[in-house]
């Protein structure tokens, strides 16, 4: 699955909101068919926005879409999803969420199973990089962006 569009797509997100200087977290939401439907990165502190996660991103992207869109869909995020971008893939009933890590941050997966939604951990050693280079460069801003 590492090989996945999706994934690919979401790691890429995930580069370019370090590069801006972000959280390196992102995201891909993946329709039934296989098309690509929204992609997105952390915009946390390139944009101010407390809520501007990568799920929540990849979901602003894909514009307004009838809730049949997400039928099926999967979507694809370099960490475990926090409360609100596991709320936000249960309120549009996503079929599969695909993170690339857990181990830095373990989000609101055993909701997602509860509510009947697939998880995936593909155990990404770059995912695993890339938040624990930004854990220990940038803890208090890491803290900020879960509410801690």
């Amino acid at each position: 699955m590492e090989s996945d569009t999706g994934f690919q797509v979401a790691l890429e997100e995930a580069r370019l909101g370090a590069t801006e200087g972000g959280v390196p977290i992102g995201a891909c939401l993946i329709s039934a068919e296989g098309r690509i439907l929204g992609r997105g990165h952390n915009m946390r502190f390139q944009k101010s926005s407390p809520t501007i996660h990568a799920e929540i991103a990849a979901l602003e992207n894909a514009g307004r879409l009838p809730a049949s869109a997400y039928k099926g869909a999967t979507m694809y995020t370099t960490l475990s999803p926090c409360d609100m971008c596991t709320g936000a893939c249960v309120m549009y009933k996503v079929k599969r969420v695909v993170l690339g890590e857990n181990k830095t941050f373990v989000g609101g997966e055993v909701y997602l199973k509860q509510r009947g939604i697939e998880v995936v951990n593909l155990d990404s050693q770059e995912c695993e990089q890339l938040m624990s280079k930004f854990i220990k460069e940038r803890p208090q801003d890491w803290y900020e962006d879960i509410g801690v």
